[in-house]
């Protein structure tokens, strides 16, 4: 249904978030504007293309449905594996109200399943024939070098320190301009094998969520780059290079072996980092909580980043009604991690956010820009080129602060789009 206001709002947000980048650039008067509306201009055609356009609709319907088949399928396994703990028939009978979803047996696994699935589409060459796709398309539509295309598309897929690796020859010579785009588009996409876990979690919150997940993962691709240029400018000649295989697999059960290898490093660290996270938000809401009160209420973490950042998703086009739970979210994502923030969105009760902000927020929340990002990629990243390790240091939080831009990019033209109908 067409609301010319909200629309109006969240093209002033898409303003304001170019103009800050601009603010911070490193060199404002070496900014090539043509290439930031180009950049606007793509991500909100790729966002028209995927969502309106129905054939294209009804192809990320179909993957949509191919995740529910692998997770039925990842089921029957951790049926096996963990019987009722991962969602076999329970032993006992359960007291009214009481749920039997445990996230660590039902959910993670799957990113056991889908790490091998990719390492065999890999092996396949078909997961490279997708990344050289996409790579041309940026290439030519942006104007980037193609070392810093392969990596860009081969980020819709693979993980912020795993698409990198497929332009590891050419990774010391990127320009300082290209090494922070690609440390930006790790920041505001996710990977395939997260993308299940997100869904999962959002099943009873938005129809269809790995639709969204994996439209929030393409059109943030342009967003990223669009920020990144504008917070530091090409000013060197675009890195050329193609796409190298960083896998060396005997054959397809040692794709998958590989894969699920590391699907469970991924498995465990998320758990590990799920448990510390939250004991510490509860431990500092805890000492928050002898603070005198404000408002009527204890003063948490969960209210200080809704106040800090509700500005911001009232630019994405969020009523100021709700701009305080929405800042919540935001704030949480980036000082922790997404899947709280995801886990903290599904978990609010009905109808205290309107879907288009639902939508939104899986949009802006749909990336890895958080603070411990900023370790993964020095630690990734730097094992790929020490000599740029300081670089990167250097440009870790700001690369933060791109990620986040991005992606409420993403959630305000998505925002835009909900209202045009």
């Amino acid at each position: 249904m067409f609301s010319l206001m909200p629309i109006l709002q969240a093209v002033f947000g898409i303003l304001i978030f170019l103009i800050f980048s601009w603010v911070i650039s490193e060199n404002r008067k070496s900014v090539n504007l043509r290439f930031v509306l180009t950049g606007v201009i793509i991500q909100f055609v790729f966002a028209f293309l995927i969502m309106k356009v129905n054939i294209i609709n009804q192809a990320f319907l179909l993957a949509s449905k191919g995740i529910s088949a692998l997770k039925t399928a990842t089921c029957e396994a951790t049926r096996f594996v963990f019987g009722y703990l991962g969602g076999g028939e329970m032993p006992f009978t359960l007291c009214d109200g009481a749920s039997t979803f445990i996230f660590a047996f039902q959910a993670l696994p799957m990113l056991i399943v889908i790490s091998a699935i990719s390492m065999l589409l890999f092996h396949w060459r078909i997961l490279p024939f997708l990344v050289r796709g996409f790579s041309w398309a940026l290439q030519r539509m942006l104007n980037v070098g193609g070392a810093l295309g392969v990596c860009s598309a081969a980020k819709i897929f693979l993980g912020q320190t795993e698409a990198p690796l497929l332009i590891r020859p050419y990774f010391s010579n990127l320009s300082r301009s290209e090494l922070f785009s690609v440390m930006t588009a790790g920041m505001a996409t996710t990977s395939a094998s997260i993308m299940v876990v997100y869904s999962t979690i959002l099943e009873n919150t938005i129809d269809n969520p790995i639709s969204h997940i994996l439209t929030a993962s393409i059109i943030s691709i342009p967003a990223a780059l669009t920020i990144s240029r504008l917070m530091v400018p090409q000013e060197a000649v675009s890195s050329s290079g193609d796409l190298v295989n960083p896998y060396n697999f005997s054959g397809s059960m040692d794709a998958i072996s590989q894969g699920a290898s590391d699907g469970m490093k991924l498995y465990l660290n998320i758990i590990a980092m799920l448990i510390a996270a939250l004991a510490l938000v509860a431990l500092v809401n805890t000492m928050l909580g002898t603070l005198p009160h404000i408002g009527g209420a204890p003063l948490t973490l969960q209210r200080i980043f809704g106040f800090i950042m509700s500005p911001v998703t009232w630019l994405m086009g969020v009523p100021w009604s709700e701009a305080n739970i929405a800042g919540n979210l935001l704030g949480t994502k980036t000082v922790l991690n997404e899947v709280i923030a995801f886990i903290e969105l599904a978990a609010l009760p009905k109808q205290v956010l309107s879907k288009h902000t639902d939508l939104i927020m899986v949009y802006a929340l749909c990336g890895f820009a958080n603070l411990s990002s900023i370790g993964i990629q020095i630690g990734g990243l730097g094992t790929m080129a020490p000599e740029r390790r300081n670089e990167i240091i250097a440009l870790g939080f700001k690369a933060v602060i791109a990620g986040t831009l991005s992606s409420c990019m993403s959630g305000t033209i998505v925002g835009i789009l909900y209202w045009i109908g």
